[in-house]
């Protein structure tokens, strides 16, 4: 096999570039709504700790693309 004939196989659908700001406005309404779920009928902490660790999460991820795009690490075209 002849190295040429090595290519990669994509789906239509993966090659077409998403929404970024739609992407990164769901992700911090995600957050949000997980914060929101302090005031509901848990007794104890354990929740609290999985639901802030996951919005800061989602935040951090949202932060790091915002980053490395300013910076040029990432193409804008997504």
């Amino acid at each position: 096999m002849a190295a040429d004939e090595h290519h990669e196989v994509y789906a239509p659908d993966q090659l077409k570039p998403g929404n970024r700001k739609r992407a990164q406005r769901g992700a911090l309404i995600s957050a949000v709504i997980m914060l929101m779920f302090f005031w509901g009928n848990q007794q104890g902490n354990t929740e609290k700790v999985w639901l802030v660790v996951a919005a800061v999460l989602l935040v951090a991820a949202i932060v790091g693309d915002v980053i490395l795009r300013k910076a040029g690490l990432r193409p804008n075209d997504q």
